[in-house]
């Protein structure tokens, strides 16, 4: 098998499970963005030090799949995707919740805003977050057009750039606050 289709071509794309659509539609920005942030986080996962930073990345990036399965399929497909695929879960997004607290109870955030950047890894994962809170755009625009029928999958985006800011923060908490800060403590 190819790699190349020649399909795309012309500038259109197939969703899963059936029906061709412009490469600029909104569906494809979407998982595409999406892609983009777990590509980020892929980034960061290999720059980051902490072995709890990448063991949560790796994961996140996994279930990400998951979300953009659902993003590439139309909604008339949806149960095909829950069948084939999975779709995003309440439990998925229970998950990132506790790990988002038990971030929280490991680290002390400063009472300033803080500069990306301070590390190679944190800075990779605040890229991951920008990326991800622009995807979640995109999907809140489908979402208003009707394209996205499961509530979790606005919910996990969500969740998940708060986890990414956190584990940016865990990674960098043993540098001193004028590295994280860029303000003298």
């Amino acid at each position: 098998m190819k790699i190349y289709t020649k399909t795309g071509d012309k500038g259109e794309t197939m969703l899963l499970f059936g029906g061709r659509v412009s490469k600029t539609d909104p569906r494809c920005e979407a998982y595409g963005t999406t892609d983009e942030a777990v590509s980020a986080m892929g980034l960061a996962r290999a720059l980051c030090k902490d072995a709890r930073v990448k063991e949560v990345l790796l994961q996140v990036q996994k279930e990400m799949f998951t979300l953009g399965a659902e993003l590439a399929t139309d909604p008339s497909q949806y149960e095909q995707v829950r069948t084939n695929f999975g779709v995003v879960t309440a439990e998925m997004v229970g998950r990132l919740e506790r790990l988002i607290d038990e971030v929280d109870a490991a680290i002390s955030l400063p009472a300033s805003f803080i500069v990306p950047g301070a590390s190679a890894g944190s800075g990779a994962l605040d890229v991951a977050r920008t990326v991800l809170r622009r995807a979640e755009r995109r999907i809140v625009a489908l979402r208003d057009d009707g394209l996205v029928p499961n509530p979790e999958v606005l919910r996990y985006v969500n969740r998940l750039s708060d986890l990414l800011f956190m584990l940016a923060r865990l990674e960098d908490r043993a540098l001193p606050y004028e590295l994280v800060t860029g303000r003298k403590a």
